[in-house]
This record gives C-alpha cells, structure tokens and sequence, in this order.
C-alpha cells in the first residue's frame, strides 16, 4: 500500500499545535475514530471535512494537493550545489 501523505500531514499538524485526536475531532464535530482513521488507515476526508482540517490546523492547501512540491529540492538549491 502506498505511504499515506496525507495522513501524515495531518497528523504531523496536529501534534504541533499540541492537539490531541479528541480534541480535534471536537473542534470539527466529528469521531476521534475517524480522526485515527484518517491519520493511520488511509481513509480520505470528505471535502468539508478536509476543508476544515485545513483551517483549523493551518496547513498550506498546496502540501496537500501538490505534495510532490515538497518533497522535491528547491531549484535554488539544486543551482547552488
């Protein structure tokens, strides 16, 4: 299966603002399980609920839908070495 970058993200967002899965998951009136789902199993959000784990946690709408962006060097730095 496929290494789920999504999941990571918004798992990766929420431990940073110090946010538990329940706490989340109360902040977007869903479950903590489907918050454990999507973090762990691969499950996708529905739109509105992708929108709003955008907002609440402040992750850039582009590393979601281009994340091949980031994982790839920086043309600057590939100039410079």
């Amino acid at each position: 299966m496929k290494h789920d970058i999504l999941g990571e993200q918004i798992k990766n967002a929420r431990l940073h603002k110090g946010i538990s899965q329940e706490q989340l998951a109360e902040m977007l009136n869903c479950s903590s399980r489907h918050i454990m789902a999507i973090e762990n199993e691969n499950k996708k959000p529905g739109y509105w609920l992708l929108y709003n784990l955008i907002r609440t946690l402040n992750i850039p709408a582009d590393t979601i839908f281009y994340p091949e962006r980031h994982n790839m060097p920086h043309k600057m730095d590939i100039a410079i070495d």
